[in-house]
C-alpha cells in the first residue's frame, strides 16, 4: 500500500524509462484492442485477429528499435537528427509494410507477385503514417519533458540564487558596529574594568553567534527578533550609556507574527549612526509592532534630527546600506505583497513602517520542545 501511495505521489516522467516503457506498451495495446473491436464489428475470419496481433506484434518492435535510434541522434545537430529520423521513418516503414503483406499472403495462401506490389503500396502509406505518427508522438513528448526540466532547473537556479543574494544581505552587517564594538572592549581592558569588558564580549559573542545559526531566509517571531534587538542595544548601551534610550511597544498577538531574521536591526544600527551618534544628548528609540487587519505592522522611530527636505521612499539618502537591504530582503520574501517607508516625524525625528501579511508559526506537537528551548535560549541571552 506504501508502495502505490509513493508511485501516485512521484511524477509520471520522473522515471523516463517507466514513463516511455507504460506509453508504448498502452499506445499498442490500445490499437490491438481497437482493431480486434473493429474486426468483430465486421465479421472478419479468424486469420484476421492474427494477422492483426502480428500486425501490432511488429509495430511494437519496430518502433521499440526507433527509439533506440531516436534517443542516440536527439541531441545531435538538427540536421543529423532530422536526417537520420526521415531515414529510420522510412525504413521502419518498408520493413513493417513488408512484413505485413508477407503474413497476410501466408494466412490467405496467396502468393500473385501482382498482388503483392499492390498491397505492398497500400500498406506503406498505411504504416508510414502510423510510424511518422508515432516518431513525432516520441518527439513531442521528449521535447515536453526536456522543456519541464529546463524550468525546474532554471527554478532551482532561481532559488539558488534568491537564497545567496538574501545571505548576502543578511549579513551586511555594519563593520563599524563591530569596530566600535572591539575598542570599547579593547578601552574598558586597558582600564582594567574587567567586568564591564568581559559583559559585553558575551553580548557581543551571543548577538554574532545568533546571526550565524539563524538561516538567511529563515523567519522568527517578532519576540524572537525583538530578543535579538535587546542583545545588539545592550552592547551599544554600554557605550552610548544615557545616550541611548529605547522602548518597546509590542502588542501580544504581533509578537507571535513572523518576520525575516535580522529584518529590524539594520534598522535600529541605523537609529543609532544618525539620531544617537551625532548628538550630544542623545535619542530615544522606539520599536513597535502591532495586527491592522490582516497586516503586521513594526515602526522604528527615533527622536533625532530627522530627515530635511528629502523626499519619502528615496533610497538614495544617507541612510545607509541597512535601508536599501531592508526593503530589497522584503520584495525578495514577499514581493509586492509588503509595504515599506521612511518619513521624519511629526515633532522632530525619523520613523519606518513595514508592513507585511501576518504569519503564524505551525509547531508540531513533536517539535514544540525544541522551539521552545531554542526560545529561552534567545531569552536567557537577551538578559545575561
Amino acid at each position: 500500500m506504501a508502495v502505490i501511495e509513493q508511485l501516485a505521489d512521484e511524477p509520471f516522467f520522473s522515471n523516463k524509462n517507466r514513463a516511455f516503457w507504460s506509453l508504448h506498451a498502452l499506445g499498442w495495446t490500445g490499437a490491438l484492442i481497437l482493431r480486434i473491436t473493429s474486426g468483430f464489428g465486421l465479421d472478419q475470419p479468424w486469420g484476421f485477429f492474427a494477422q492483426i496481433l502480428i500486425q501490432m506484434t511488429t509495430g511494437f518492435s519496430i518502433t521499440l528499435l526507433l527509439s533506440v535510434i531516436y534517443r542516440l541522434v536527439i541531441d545531435r545537430k538538427p540536421v543529423v537528427t532530422w536526417g537520420t529520423t526521415l531515414i529510420a521513418v522510412i525504413l521502419g516503414s518498408f520493413l513493417f509494410a513488408y512484413i505485413d503483406v508477407w503474413v497476410f499472403q501466408t494466412i490467405r495462401q496467396s502468393a500473385d507477385d501482382s498482388s503483392f506490389a499492390k498491397l505492398f503500396l497500400g500498406s506503406l502509406y498505411l504504416d508510414i503514417t502510423l510510424v511518422g505518427a508515432w516518431t513525432a508522438l516520441y518527439y513531442a513528448i521528449n521535447f515536453f519533458v526536456r522543456a519541464e526540466e529546463q524550468q525546474d532547473q532554471m527554478l532551482r537556479l532561481e532559488a539558488a540564487a534568491t537564497s545567496a543574494q538574501l545571505t548576502m544581505l543578511r549579513y551586511q552587517l555594519n563593520p563599524h558596529f563591530l569596530f566600535n564594538t572591539l575598542n570599547s572592549i579593547s578601552t574598558l581592558v586597558l582600564l582594567k574594568q574587567t567586568d564591564q569588558a568581559n559583559a559585553m564580549l558575551s553580548r557581543l559573542s551571543s548577538f554574532l553567534r545568533f546571526t550565524l545559526i539563524n538561516e538567511a531566509e529563515g523567519k522568527v517571531t517578532v519576540s524572537q527578533e525583538v530578543d535579538t534587538l535587546k542583545l545588539y542595544l545592550e552592547i551599544e548601551k554600554m557605550r552610548f550609556e544615557e545616550r541611548l534610550r529605547t522602548k518597546f511597544d509590542i502588542e501580544p498577538e504581533a509578537a507571535k507574527g513572523l518576520i525575516p531574521s535580522l529584518l529590524l536591526q539594520p534598522l535600529v544600527e541605523n537609529a543609532i549612526k544618525y539620531a544617537v551618534t551625532p548628538r550630544e544628548e542623545g535619542a530615544d528609540i522606539m520599536v513597535s509592532a502591532r495586527l491592522i487587519g490582516e497586516n503586521l505592522r513594526i515602526i522604528v522611530s527615533d527622536t533625532g534630527p530627522g530627515l530635511s527636505n528629502e523626499p519619502q521612499q528615496n533610497s538614495n539618502t544617507s541612510t545607509g546600506v541597512g535601508m536599501a537591504n531592508t526593503r530589497e530582503r522584503l520584495l525578495q520574501a514577499y514581493d509586492e505583497d509588503q509595504r515599506f517607508e521612511y518619513r521624519a516625524r511629526e515633532g522632530g525625528g525619523f520613523e519606518v513602517l513595514i508592513e507585511l501579511p501576518y504569519q503564524e508559526r505551525q509547531i508540531e506537537v513533536t517539535e514544540g520542545g525544541a522551539d521552545n528551548k531554542a526560545g529561552a535560549q534567545l531569552q536567557g541571552m537577551a538578559t545575561a
